[in-house]
């Protein structure tokens, strides 16, 4: 009699091993049924592209060739193995491939997620915490390098803070983690950033005797860490490339997704830093130095930067898991000696189970739903007029240069703000959003722009409209044209919008 009731503990324990599996399916079929919101941004058209071009040279770009402001001057593309998947689902299952990547991606980010914090509190919070940081991040799931990074950004700082709870060092086999991270998404960066905070508090909590030691293998693992990162088609160049965007300056703070937190209105963000405040005071949680310091520096980048969201979502329950299990023991281990084949078929079974449902549910939804790109950043119509009229050089929206690109069309601008430069993104921003109007005509003088293509509602258009020697001849809700009304238009003076002398 007891021998049946430790096997039917032991078979209960294989069960809640599911639970990250049934976790990450529920998400893919969340975003999965969700997958046309995926297809909103324009960088996506241009990532696709570019990984489309690697598969077709069995080269990496190292130059510009889709601008004809940029043209020849060094580019490396730091996302290349994300692209080349992008690439070849899109090629695969038109837009339906992208979709099925982001959402496998998810979903193995919160199959992770939940396996590392499961090792600590029970397996409801454990969800419930994934939960949350999938609300969240669900305003940059996208189809884009950074959520296929997701799960290796999970998985490398769950298995440091593992290591740093047990008070050792990390495991030379988990470099080839930052090897994959570095080539899929430059937020590698990161990785390398959390390794000196994480080292210090296994450090801090080991026996006096042996911290050095400690300490210096916290060192070499970081050194080899550095080293992984370079082992892509790049080399050490790839750190350079990961680290240019943080240059911009002011840049930053006009792009969306590098834009500041903004509590004008209130956001599941906002509820998530006052609920980690209130659970802190309520509940008297105490932390070691180095875990505030990270969940304060995780805290500044999601408040620096919105991208840096789902970061602060996946990773602050990570930093609180071991604080947490401390506070809400988990129940009694399975007994020992039981009979595990039981258990390991309900396992295997039920796994398999999950995974064929998932299949089984995306080929059902596939075959009555064709997933497409949202055509609010998509001027089909536009593009398609100036093509027909061999237009050469277009003075472009930066949100439409991915679509341009797409199209084998030279673009102005687009999404690569770390290839074009701070000064010469802010000057465009200034021109076509009536910041600074007067230096509209000389960057269309200076680059012999043959026709513009601007976004309907923005106040560029307007500027064009009063700009001597430019008219319009094409509007539609997505984007405004206009080409060059005669060949004096050089001599055009700029608009004087507010009507001073």
């Amino acid at each position: 009699m007891s021998l049946s009731f430790a096997n039917g503990i032991a078979v209960q324990g294989r069960a809640r091993a599911l639970v990250p599996l049934c976790a990450g399916a529920g998400a893919y079929l969340l975003i999965l049924y969700l997958g046309d919101m995926r297809l909103q941004d324009s960088d996506t058209f241009w990532q696709i592209k570019i990984g489309q071009w690697i598969l077709d040279h069995r080269a990496m770009p190292t130059v510009d060739f889709y601008s004809f402001t940029r043209t020849g001057v060094p580019w490396n593309s730091t996302s290349w193995l994300s692209q080349v998947l992008f690439a070849s689902s899109y090629a695969q299952w038109d837009w339906a491939g992208p979709v099925i990547l982001t959402a496998a991606g998810v979903a193995l980010a919160v199959a992770i997620f939940v396996y590392l914090i499961g090792a600590q509190i029970e397996a409801p919070r454990a969800v419930l915490f994934a939960m949350l940081a999938l609300l969240l991040s669900t305003h940059h799931v996208l189809a884009r390098p950074h959520i296929l990074a997701l799960p290796v950004m999970v998985a490398w700082v769950g298995l440091l803070m593992a290591a740093a709870d047990r008070r050792s060092a990390p495991s030379w086999y988990w470099l080839p983690l930052m090897a994959l991270w570095a080539n899929l998404h430059g937020g590698f960066v990161l990785g390398l950033a959390l390794i000196g905070p994480i080292s210090l508090e296994a450090v801090e909590h080991a026996e006096k005797g042996r911290r050095l030691a400690l300490f210096m293998r916290w060192v070499l693992f970081g050194i080899g860490a550095l080293i992984a990162s370079c082992c892509t088609p790049y080399g050490w160049r790839t750190l350079q490339g990961a680290t240019s965007i943080l240059g911009l300056g002011e840049l930053l703070s006009i792009i969306f997704e590098w834009m500041p937190a903004n509590f004008t209105t209130f956001t599941s963000f906002e509820g998530a830093l006052l609920g980690l405040i209130a659970f802190g005071y309520y509940r008297g949680l105490v932390l070691s130095a180095p875990r505030i310091f990270l969940i304060l520096f995780l805290t500044w980048s999601a408040l620096t930067h919105v991208r840096s969201i789902e970061t602060f979502a996946f990773l602050v329950p990570l930093v609180l898991a071991k604080p947490l299990g401390e506070m809400f023991p988990r129940p009694p281990a399975d007994a020992a000696g039981a009979d595990r084949w039981p258990a390991r078929y309900v396992t295997v079974t039920g796994a398999l189970m999950i995974v064929a449902a998932s299949w089984t549910s995306t080929s059902l939804y596939m075959a009555h739903h064709r997933f497409s790109f949202t055509m609010a950043q998509t001027p089909v119509a536009a593009v398609d007029l100036l093509e027909q009229r061999k237009v050469q050089r277009i003075f472009n929206a930066y949100e439409f240069g991915g679509y341009l690109i797409s199209r084998d069309i030279p673009v102005f601008i687009d999404g690569r703000a770390e290839l074009y430069g701070e000064k010469f993104v802010m000057d465009f921003f200034k021109a076509t959003e009536g910041k600074k109007p007067e230096v509209l005509p000389r960057l269309l003088d200076e680059y012999k722009i043959d026709a513009t293509l601007l976004v309907a509602d923005a106040p560029g258009p307007q500027i064009l409209d009063q700009l001597k020697g430019w008219k319009r001849i094409y509007a539609d809700d997505i984007a405004v044209i206009h080409v060059r009304d005669h060949a004096d238009s050089a001599a055009a003076t700029p608009p004087n919008p507010a009507g001073q002398p």
